[in-house]
């Protein structure tokens, strides 16, 4: 096996806010999301926001995820709003990790 691409996985939150934004937004989205599979996370705009957790930025949205193992796990996704990132997506991007963490 040669080819090292990372999974996607969009988890209910943020696969339900992907189906809010319009069409050219998704692809946007999803462009960036492939990059990533791809390893090529140099040309995403990424932001580390704690521990695993971190963010994929794409105009004024942003969805948090992690990497287990050779899995992208997107949590949810939000319009950015402010400079922070709301304390309460880390927080629950984190509680999703353990959860998955303990599975896999």
């Amino acid at each position: 096996m040669g080819n090292r691409s990372l999974h996607a996985r969009f988890l209910p939150y943020a696969e339900k806010y992907l189906h809010t934004l319009s069409t050219p937004e998704q692809a946007l989205v999803m462009s960036d999301v492939n990059d990533m599979k791809n390893g090529d996370f140099a040309i995403v705009h990424i932001k580390k926001l704690r521990g695993p957790i971190q963010e994929i930025i794409v105009g004024h949205h942003r969805f948090t995820y992690f990497q287990l193992d050779s899995t992208l796990y997107f949590v949810r996704g939000f319009r950015k709003k402010s400079t922070k990132t709301p304390p309460q997506e880390i927080a629950y991007a984190e509680s999703i990790y353990k959860i998955i963490k303990s599975k896999v």
